[in-house]
């Protein structure tokens, strides 16, 4: 889960900021730099849905940093980079095969839609201070959208929080606002399991 002070995915007008990259073991140190040193990130490591709740308060921070590395080096990225045009790395979105997430299975959210074959997920937005609201966001989503599609994807999942029903508190930014995915062309399926909190979908 993603704190305020290190994620921030506010919806903007779009304008592409940067380059993309898969989030390969060459990129480590990338990734450790956008995760930087303080509030959530640092602590999380991108783990919180890869666990059932007990399986991840019983791993500690050097646990799930060394699980994350491991899954960059996998033949699969687990997400995108996203690096500004002086090529600092500025932010990660988590993506993955929905049922790489266990967490998913019991998260009230998620109740909304079901695990299907070819089901991605969109889970985790980590974006660096001094890059928050240039559209980061979007950029990282269209970067995740064509990470799942290269790799076999047929509809790319998340649960985003709409902004518009509820402001977004810290332990909230991770998921990304609702706006960003609708102008991705994601749709809402399912009935909310909250007011503020949807399940969206893109066909690919």
């Amino acid at each position: 889960m993603i704190a305020e002070e290190t994620c921030g995915v506010g919806a903007t007008e779009h304008q592409p900021m940067g380059t993309l990259a898969d989030a390969t073991s060459q990129r480590w140190d990338d990734l450790v730099a956008v995760m930087g040193t303080r509030g959530d990130p640092p602590r999380c490591w991108c783990q919180w849905f890869r666990h059932q709740r007990p399986g991840f308060y019983a791993t500690s921070a050097d646990q799930r940093r060394a699980a994350l590395q491991e899954q960059v080096g996998a033949p699969v990225p687990p997400g995108v980079l996203l690096y500004d045009d002086a090529g600092v790395p500025s932010g990660w979105c988590a993506v993955a095969p929905r049922a790489e997430y266990p967490r998913l299975t019991s998260y009230p959210v998620a109740a909304a839609s079901a695990d299907e074959d070819g089901v991605w997920a969109v889970t985790c937005f980590v974006v660096r201070v001094g890059a928050r609201r240039q559209g980061s966001a979007e950029d990282l989503l269209d970067g995740a959208v064509d990470l799942a599609r290269r790799h076999g994807a047929r509809t790319v999942e998340a649960y985003p929080l709409d902004t518009t029903v509820r402001a977004a508190s810290s332990a909230e930014l991770f998921h990304g606002p609702l706006s960003v995915f609708l102008r991705a062309g994601f749709r809402e399926v399912g009935v909310r399991a909250s007011p503020a909190r949807p399940v969206v979908r893109l066909a690919l």
